[in-house]
């Protein structure tokens, strides 16, 4: 099941900006009204997109956002902490796109580009997506940072579709990846907890397209994109449990040398 990215209507009114800027600046203004002092445990994220009526990944990528700018920082997996109050340009969050944004927005391009490719695309193209699928396989046991085989796998049928147009669409969704300071920040968290290109749902793809199934390229397409948006939550997650397992662990080492006193 792709978790939708839908929420209740917002109270954050309509200004030009990302909603993961307003929920950003939002907090940020708090925190200089004094709401939440330096050194303060702010609330949760359930109760910050429940205060501000968005969705927990925008909330999350607004506390991301926050991180990213030295505002705040997470404390051995015990919660979001204030570090200091914010000056003037940390309100403005000029940080683009996040990676929830810009992964909800491969899945919308890409699933099209997939289903239009499988009517165009050659033995050839079929033959280098199997040998992409490969080389990321060599990456992800050697665990090599970066993600060139995974990007020219998308390249590929970008281009298998003929429409140059398409193709330098998905080729700035995937340059965003990097140019953007909050989604690369993002990434390179996913990356950190093990998070790697998936083998078996490249390998669905690479069945339609060799099929010449339109319909069954743009399901495969969108559901890998789909648990893209999924991982990046459990990995955000995932972040925080593990730094709360280790300070479990520390604890229980203390513990063990006291008692053998």
């Amino acid at each position: 099941m792709i978790r939708p990215l839908r929420a209740a209507p917002s109270i954050l009114k309509p200004d030009g900006r990302k909603l993961y800027q307003q929920a950003a600046a939002a907090i940020a203004a708090a925190i200089q009204r004094g709401d939440y002092g330096p050194g303060q445990r702010i609330p949760s994220e359930r109760d910050l997109a429940e205060e501000h009526k968005v969705s927990r990944p925008t909330i999350r990528e607004a506390l991301i956002a926050l991180e990213v700018t030295g505002l705040i920082r997470s404390r051995h997996g015990s919660g979001i902490f204030v570090v200091d109050n914010p000056s003037s340009d940390v309100l403005s969050l000029s940080l683009d796109i996040g990676a929830f944004e810009l992964t909800e927005a491969r899945r919308l391009f890409e699933g099209e580009a997939a289903a239009l490719a499988a009517l165009s695309i050659t033995d050839a193209e079929v033959d280098q997506l199997q040998s992409l699928i490969e080389d990321m396989e060599r990456e992800n046991q050697a665990n090599v940072s970066g993600e060139r085989a995974d990007r020219e796998f998308h390249m590929v049928i970008a281009r298998a579709t003929g429409n140059s147009a398409i193709v330098s669409v998905i080729e700035a969704l995937w340059d965003a990846r990097y140019t953007s300071p909050l989604c690369k920040h993002m990434l390179e968290r996913a990356r950190s907890v093990g998070v790697q290109p998936r083998i078996d749902e490249h390998l669905d793809i690479l069945q339609a397209m060799r099929a010449r199934d339109p319909a069954a390229a743009r399901t495969a397409m969108r559901d890998h994109l789909g648990r893209v948006i999924d991982g990046l939550l459990e990995a955000t997650e995932i972040d925080t449990m593990e730094r709360t397992r280790a300070e479990l662990e520390e604890k229980r080492s203390k513990l063990a040398r006291r008692a053998s006193i």
